[in-house]
């Protein structure tokens, strides 16, 4: 028997005991360890995100493991992936129990792909209707789940919403 080395391993087992929260409060997408809040450790995207009630609602929801719902994890891609890397968006979405992390992969490459823009109001409350889980926390409350008001996105989704605008109004008058 070496000196690191005793007869029941415990040495072992204590090191191993050691090292297993360390790495356990390790997260992707957060600098320096755990969190599940906006505490130190937040990552300045998952801070920016936490502005928005709906959004800091699902990050508390996936970080406590729970089933965000198919629309829940839609949305949350559709709104992360502008706030943090897309390793991180996948690490998240992966909190869910119901989401393995090929779907995950394979939702935020659609919603990418596709480039949806976050959905308003009236769409979240649509599909809310649609699932279990509540993607809104306070549906009753107007202003949550109003994205635009509450974060602040890239231009370039500002001016995809404004050239769609121009776009459905011209398409309205020449129907007229």
């Amino acid at each position: 028997m070496t000196s690191h080395q005793t007869m029941d391993g415990s040495l072992f087992s204590q090191a191993a005991e050691t090292t297993q929260p360390a790495e356990q409060d390790f997260t992707p997408g957060k600098q320096g360890g755990s969190s599940s809040g906006d505490g130190p450790y937040a990552s300045e995207g998952e801070t920016e995100l936490r502005k928005d009630s709906m959004m800091a609602h699902l990050l508390d929801s996936l970080a406590a493991g729970k089933d965000i719902g198919h629309f829940g994890r839609l949305v949350f891609a559709m709104v992360a992936r502008h706030f943090l890397s897309h390793q991180d968006v996948i690490a998240w979405l992966t909190r869910d129990p119901d989401l393995p992390e090929t779907e995950a992969v394979n939702m935020l490459r659609q919603v990418e792909a596709r480039d949806y823009n976050p959905p308003k109001r009236d769409r979240l409350l649509e599909w809310q209707a649609q699932q279990d889980f509540p993607i809104l926390p306070q549906p009753e409350d107007p202003d949550c789940g109003n994205l635009y008001r509450n974060l602040k996105f890239p231009d370039s989704i500002y001016e995809h919403i404004s050239h769609y605008q121009e776009q459905k109004a011209n398409a309205e008058q020449d129907l007229m």
